[in-house]
């Protein structure tokens, strides 16, 4: 019996390892999915604004003498906010904040031209542009709330790769930290409003 002690002890060993790293992975490979198809609900959101956008243009374009420089800024906007993409699976900061540009130069974009609109009676009074108006304001709470969201999910999975012992083997299984949705920068600063109505 001595003689199969080491060995006991030895498999003992190599079947508690196995069972640890069997563990890490799945919970990984769990949390980081969660995460990545939270990512999609955010990339949903923005893809609903970016649709409703187009139905808003269409029905400003109605107006015969609204100002196309304005909506040559949205419409511009609005195809390299859905130009630019990002691998859910391998989020980098600078692909967070390239994609966060473009929806940030959209969201401008649109401000603008909701601005605009006020200039005239016979859009604001378009039931098919309050109606726009409406879920547009929607989206952009449901936006808010996907990107929360997918900060929420990140976390869980952030702190499972990198306590320890799990930081041992999440090199090992390529297993690599998530980057959180952050505000573009500046964003923390009460914008200037200007009432120019010449």
């Amino acid at each position: 019996m001595k003689k199969w002690l080491p060995w006991i002890i030895v498999a003992v060993v190599v079947i508690g390892i196995y069972s640890w790293a069997k563990g890490f992975n799945n919970t990984a490979v769990g949390l980081k999915e969660t995460a990545t198809k939270t990512w999609g609900d955010v990339e949903s959101s923005y893809q609903r604004r970016n649709d409703l956008i187009g139905n808003l243009v269409k029905t400003v374009q109605g107006a015969a003498d609204f100002e196309k420089s304005t909506l040559t800024a949205v419409i511009e906007a609005r195809a390299k906010a859905t130009a630019t993409t990002i691998d859910p699976t391998n989020i980098t900061p600078d692909q967070l904040a390239e994609f966060n540009q473009a929806q940030s130069g959209l969201s401008s974009a649109l401000s603008r031209l909701l601005v605009t609109v006020e200039r005239y009676p016979d859009i604001k009074a378009n039931q098919n542009f309050l109606e726009l108006q409406s879920q547009l304001e929607g989206t952009e709470n449901r936006i808010n709330v996907a990107r929360d969201r997918f900060n929420g999910a990140v976390e869980p999975y952030n702190k499972h790769i990198k306590t320890f012992p799990n930081s041992m083997l999440a090199g090992l299984f390529n297993f690599s930290e998530l980057n959180y949705f952050r505000a573009e920068a500046g964003s923390e600063k009460a914008p200037d409003v200007n009432f120019d109505f010449k």
